[in-house]
């Protein structure tokens, strides 16, 4: 098998809100040009999610390397009339030569972490917020909605069948990467199978039963172009379909070249039971069960406690979209300027101060707490953000396979404890502490900046 390509998006440096271009505009007229540093991070972790999945590290970072703007970008910014002439002579030039830490990608995170930490000039730091927050976000969100969904399935493979449903074509792709790190075991979207090497995984559609005018020449047919495949069962009478399937075998000599059945409505339970005889009464065993249909992770897990047997599930929608937590509290902020800490105190807001670290420290073998602590501090445990890009150019060794990004994902997964790593809230939190040193720092920064106000 070949290499498969990475992904070749566009750089779009427009690809970014209005105010960081007006920003820049006024950093560079006012001299402001020093090194700052930026944490992302999430705020707090949605109300049923007991951790989240970082993820979205390697399209963020070949951002940064690629990220330019164009002479068409520069014509159109002219057209508005709003920028001087020395503003977009500047940003012509302008590329992103800073430095990077993260966390790595598949890696639990918890709230009020830095999953990513960006030191550059000003403006360069702060020209590629929007799209780190949005790359960070998309696939954190994917891959934490993933990983629930292996969790239910216990074992028995998921497939992401969401790409039809996805906000936006082009976030099936990066959907399906994220899903793949946290657990499941492939997609049907052929482009992340191509760019990212994302196993694809595909049956067919109710039209093919539709076009033609009996459903067993339409299962024979496909059948018969495609050797150890899935038929899809449920198109007009499900029992009918599967007696079809029980038809060809016999008429295959007794033994199915159908590799497994797919059910897509109704009750799935009821309906996998019932297939599951007919399909044993005749001898063949072999054959699994694949279901799909509005499932999400409550309702997979509820499927593998009534034991039905299911063999494989295909999950849309509540991937896609991530239903049960469409958004991340997501924020990118100002934690250091020319060399002194920076902070914002707004209510349920507020930020820490200066380069920071997170350290993940263990007792018996098993994650106990993280410790948000200043950069240089000598704690023990795990430090997580580790450096990945200076001078604008990632370093070597730190792009994983995505097979070796799944596998840290599943370590670091089975090193939490049980109560965090179930689908339900947890009846006590994974701990997140902070420093002494890093509480005292916030604290002499919070008085100046409030005795100045």
């Amino acid at each position: 098998m070949t290499t498969p390509a990475r992904a070749s998006m566009p750089a779009d440096a427009l690809l970014t809100d209005l105010y960081q271009l007006t920003m820049i505009q006024a950093y560079w007229e006012h001299g402001m040009t020093e090194t700052a540093t930026f944490d992302l991070i999430c705020r707090r972790l949605p109300p049923n999610r007991n951790l989240l999945i970082a993820c979205g590290l390697e399209a963020a970072l070949e951002y940064l390397e690629g990220v330019a703007v164009t002479a068409a970008d520069l014509e159109y910014l002219a057209s508005l009339n709003r920028f001087s002439t020395d503003f977009l002579d500047r940003l012509e030039r302008l590329r992103f030569q800073g430095e990077v830490r993260a966390v790595p990608e598949g890696t639990p995170v918890f709230g009020n972490e830095p999953i990513l930490e960006v030191t550059a000039s000003l403006p360069e730091a702060q020209m590629v917020e929007t799209y780190l927050l949005g790359a960070i976000h998309h696939q954190t969100m994917a891959a934490s909605a993933a990983y629930r969904l292996a969790a239910a399935a216990r074992g028995t493979p998921v497939v992401d069948f969401g790409t039809r449903h996805a906000q936006g074509a082009a976030a099936g792709a990066d959907t399906a990467r994220a899903a793949y790190i946290a657990g499941l075991a492939g997609t049907s979207n052929v482009a992340a199978g191509r760019r990212y090497g994302v196993p694809i995984s595909g049956t067919m559609a109710h039209s093919y039963i539709q076009a033609h005018e009996r459903e067993s020449d339409a299962l024979a047919s496909f059948a018969a172009t495609h050797r150890a495949t899935t038929l899809l069962v449920d198109t007009y009478d499900i029992r009918r379909g599967v007696g079809f399937v029980v038809d060809l075998a016999e008429r295959q000599g007794g033994e199915s070249d159908v590799a497994a059945i797919r059910i897509d409505s109704g009750d799935l339970g009821a309906n996998a039971r019932m297939a599951r005889e007919v399909l044993d009464g005749a001898g063949l065993t072999a054959v699994r069960i694949i279901v799909s249909g509005d499932l999400d992770a409550e309702r997979i897990a509820e499927l593998v406690d009534a034991g039905a047997p299911i063999d494989g599930y295909g999950v849309g929608t509540a991937l896609a979209v991530s239903t049960d937590a469409p958004y991340l509290d997501t924020a990118y902020k100002l934690a250091e300027y020319a060399g002194q800490g920076r902070m914002k105190l707004a209510a349920s807001k507020r930020t820490w101060p200066g380069r920071k670290q997170v350290f993940r420290q263990f007792e018996n073998g098993l994650a106990v707490r993280d410790v948000l602590a200043v950069a240089d501090e000598p704690l023990d445990g795990r430090p997580l953000l580790q450096p990945v890009m200076t001078g604008g150019q990632r370093l070597d060794g730190t792009q994983p396979s995505l097979n070796a990004i799944r596998r840290h994902a599943k370590q670091s997964l089975a090193e939490l404890p049980q109560r965090v790593t179930g689908l339900a809230p947890a009846d006590r939190p994974y701990q997140i502490t902070v420093s002494d040193k890093l509480k005292r720092t916030a604290e002499a920064l919070e008085r100046r900046l409030r005795a100045e106000a």
